[in-house]
């Protein structure tokens, strides 16, 4: 028999905010988490470089009704475009009922993440090994990508025009990569170093052969021997790696952790764990009320410059051509628009508390996570989102059972980070940072929750389908 509450009880029952674990809300949600992360996870592992994201994604938009966008040519209600911007980002849309001056919702993630890019110059010999030089991509801790498989990704622009892709690790019986690391027995002077400098950018050298060519008459026969087996492969020389983007990132696939399976460990978390559920959102999207907008960017880890990333005018030039085959003004439809800046947060992590405040954290397993504010410090670089947009993104993810957190990126003064959404709301576009927390996040191996990324989904899908 079940006692009778007090009225403390009652009134803190209904005064006090409390965060459950996200899988408590429904008895099927861990079924629903399990089954959506299996399609997750098949994301990750045919997604490792941002250009591998956007030839996976275009695949599943074309398979689902997606046309390339045609600038010039209107398109009615319903109408599902994308356009793929030079292979590294993409756009897609769904075109609502509403006309486009009262404003677009817009989900934008980005699908690069921290590697090792080739240098131009990359190949040496030293020692009959050969190595490829790296520089490094985005903020990492050096010292994790020691000692760990590595696999080759991106393209190469031969002498004559023609591009031949890469792609060597992955594969079963392939061959992988690594930095070397030195032994515990003589690294006394390395053990001296700060930790931010235990392995230095220079030392981030890859071993990719080992074996001489056969003609000893030759310098650098290992080398050679590494240039000829490419040769044979993608018929380049060493002058193609002037014109060429290669990135090495970490050759495992994606894996469930722990005894429950709960969690996913895999690399790149930050942000396709994001990307991917606003990709599939959109794509189940029908008939919205305003048109949906999915951009899948490049470039976030190193401040969205370039083309292909938010600090460009390609998702703005984009809109404001449907705009203008509407004949509406783009002006007014940016200021009548909402955006989720759909990126990644810090999860709590109780091996190092000290880097947190608990009650302004958020937690693994508890849904997904609301950020008002990023920045540094001061809030520096951040969009500092407004009562009112908060409160509209809680009700319409309260109505569609999408159980959600709020928190901050760790301590006031311990750092801090940024997302694209200061880009966004420079063009007058009310936006507020929304995403999975994520453990070791930027590292290798990144840890998120199931339920994490499933809510995220629920999410952006009530965002699509609000009337609001």
């Amino acid at each position: 028999m079940s006692k009778e509450m007090t009225e403390g009880q009652k009134l803190a029952e209904q005064l006090l905010y409390t965060r459950s674990h996200a899988a408590e809300a429904s008895e099927q949600l861990n079924k629903a988490a399990d089954e959506f992360c299996e399609g997750y996870k098949a994301f990750l592992d045919n997604g490792k470089t941002e250009r591998d994201v956007t030839a996976y994604t275009v695949k599943l938009l074309e398979e689902n009704g997606y046309v390339p966008f045609v600038p010039g040519q209107s398109y009615a209600p319903g109408a599902k475009v994308y356009l793929n911007n030079r292979g590294k980002s993409v756009i897609a849309a769904t075109m609502g009922q509403k006309p486009l001056a009262e404003g677009v919702h817009m989900n934008i993630a980005h699908t690069d993440a921290p590697r090792l890019d080739i240098k131009p110059n990359p190949l040496y010999e030293n020692s009959e090994l050969a190595l490829l030089k790296t520089h490094y991509y985005g903020g990492i801790r050096k010292y994790q990508w020691v000692a760990t498989p590595l696999a080759l990704h991106g393209v190469i622009c031969k002498a004559d025009g023609t591009q031949v892709n890469v792609c060597i690790g992955e594969d079963e019986g392939d061959p992988v990569f690594c930095i070397t690391d030195l032994l515990p027995h003589l690294s006394a002077e390395q053990n001296e170093r700060k930790l931010s400098e235990g392995v230095k950018g220079e030392e981030l050298n890859i071993v990719v052969g080992s074996l001489p060519y056969a003609d000893k008459e030759v310098k650098d026969r290992v080398k050679l021997l590494a240039l000829k087996l490419l040769n044979d492969k993608y018929g380049i020389t060493e002058r193609d790696f002037i014109s060429a983007e290669l990135e090495a990132v970490p050759a495992f696939k994606a894996k469930d952790v722990g005894f429950d399976r709960g969690l996913i460990g895999a690399y790149g978390h930050d942000d396709r764990v994001d990307a991917y559920p606003a990709l599939i959102a959109e794509m189940e999207t029908k008939l919205p009320v305003y048109t949906t907008v999915c951009v899948l960017t490049d470039k976030e880890e190193i401040g969205s410059e370039g083309v292909t990333g938010l600090n460009s005018m390609y998702v703005f030039h984009f809109v404001q051509q449907l705009c203008k085959a509407q004949g509406a003004d783009d002006i007014l439809c940016f200021q009548n628009s909402k955006c989720l800046s759909a990126d990644v947060t810090a999860a709590f992590d109780p091996t190092f508390p000290s880097a947190f405040e608990a009650q302004n954290s958020t937690f693994v397993g508890k849904g997904v996570a609301i950020s008002k504010y990023t920045g540094s410090r001061g809030k520096g670089g951040a969009n500092d989102a407004s009562a009112e947009l908060v409160s509209y993104f809680t009700r319409v993810f309260d109505a569609a059972g999408a159980v959600w957190q709020i928190g901050e990126l760790g301590k006031v003064d311990q750092g801090g980070g940024g997302t694209v959404a200061k880009y966004v709301a420079s063009h007058n576009i009310d936006t507020l940072d929304v995403g999975v927390p994520v453990l070791s996040m930027h590292s290798p191996f990144e840890m998120v929750a199931k339920i994490d990324v499933y809510m995220a989904y629920k999410a952006f899908k009530a965002f699509n389908d609000s009337a609001e």
